[in-house]
């Protein structure tokens, strides 16, 4: 199969042209002009892709010829026939349609010097309509199915850039906000306690580093078998600018749900600290009836009456919709704010 696939398709054309040729000759086709009006009608189909149209038209011309004033040859209609199936599934729509029009006249002409019936001409038209009809409707299949790749493939490129852009906006925005507060804490402490001020800046320089170094794998961890951040590493960075996080997991998860649930908290906990002043927060993940469940709470502030997901909650959102899942938020019930999602389970 993978050699055939390599054979060049007009090689293909040119050798069923040549057997076609050899199929003539041996019926019937015995004197120069029979054999010049079997080179044409052969000969089209060794050009039925590039040019479906001519070739069928001059097929069509010669088999009239051939019919009006002989010698018949019975194996030349059959190769006409294949010239158009080939129309119709090789031509464009609008060329592929003068194939009926052509059906007509050119099955009564040869038809008509053959004294055949009237039934006899009425099954052949059938016959070739049906013919070309099975090649017009596999080209318009084939063209649909084309359209639907195309499709297809803008819609993963349109899901991938918004991928990357939401792994962008977690990343880039988590490591700001996290450097902020260690540099403001750092200029507040500058004057009173030096040395607080210069291990602060350590871990601005630190999380900085991180940061390019995780920034470097972005695009692996893109990818469901590229290497995964953990938790704990952010749990980490959190108490470095103040917070205390509680974690718990009792859940062994695929990656690509593991990349989506790192995601999701460290967006979660960079809203709880920027938005929401917490100074302490709590992550669960465990996994209940076949679906992961994360949950994070946090005691800050909590949401205002009437507030509006910013783009942190509906980024949250996109990476649950995009394994099957769903994520609700809201205040929790000893106030700041509960965010809750749910993950199906591969």
């Amino acid at each position: 199969m993978e050699v055939a696939r390599r054979v060049p398709r007009s090689a293909v054309d040119g050798a069923l042209a040549a057997l076609a040729f050899v199929a003539m000759a041996v019926a019937g086709a015995h004197d120069a002009r029979a054999l010049g009006l079997s080179a044409l009608i052969a000969g089209g189909l060794a050009l039925r892709r590039r040019f479906p149209l001519a070739a069928y038209l001059v097929g069509t011309a010669a088999l009239e010829v051939e019919g009006l004033w002989g010698p018949d040859n019975p194996a030349s209609p059959y190769v006409n026939l294949l010239a158009l199936y080939s129309l119709g599934e090789y031509g464009t729509p609008r060329r592929a349609l003068v194939g009926p029009v052509v059906v007509l006249p050119g099955v009564l002409a040869y038809v008509s010097a053959q004294d055949a019936s009237a039934v006899t001409a009425a099954g052949t038209v059938f016959v070739w309509l049906l013919v070309w009809a099975l090649g017009y409707a596999g080209a318009r299949r084939r063209d649909r199915q084309e359209a639907e790749r195309v499709l297809l493939r803008r819609a993963v490129a349109a899901d991938e850039r918004a991928r990357m852009a939401r792994e962008l906006h977690d990343l880039v925005g988590h490591t700001v906000n996290v450097m902020l507060v260690q540099a403001g804490a750092s200029r507040l402490v500058l004057d009173s306690d030096p040395d607080q001020a210069r291990e602060l800046l350590s871990s601005v320089e630190r999380t900085g580093r991180e940061a390019l170094d995780e920034l470097d794998r972005v695009l692996a961890t893109l990818r469901p078998d590229g290497p995964r951040p953990g938790l704990d590493r952010l749990v980490r960075r959190m108490a470095e600018v103040g917070m205390d996080v509680a974690l718990r997991v009792d859940a062994e998860l695929p990656s690509a749900v593991e990349l989506v649930v790192y995601r999701i908290v460290q967006e979660a906990l960079t809203n709880a600290l920027t938005h929401g002043r917490a100074d302490s927060a709590s992550v669960t993940v465990l996994t209940e009836e076949g679906e992961a469940v994360l949950e994070v709470r946090d005691d800050g502030c909590g949401p205002p009456i009437g507030y509006r997901p910013g783009r942190g909650l509906a980024g949250i959102a996109e990476r649950a919709a995009a394994l099957g899942g769903t994520a609700e938020h809201g205040g929790g019930d000893g106030g700041g704010f509960r965010l809750r999602v749910l993950l199906p389970l591969p």
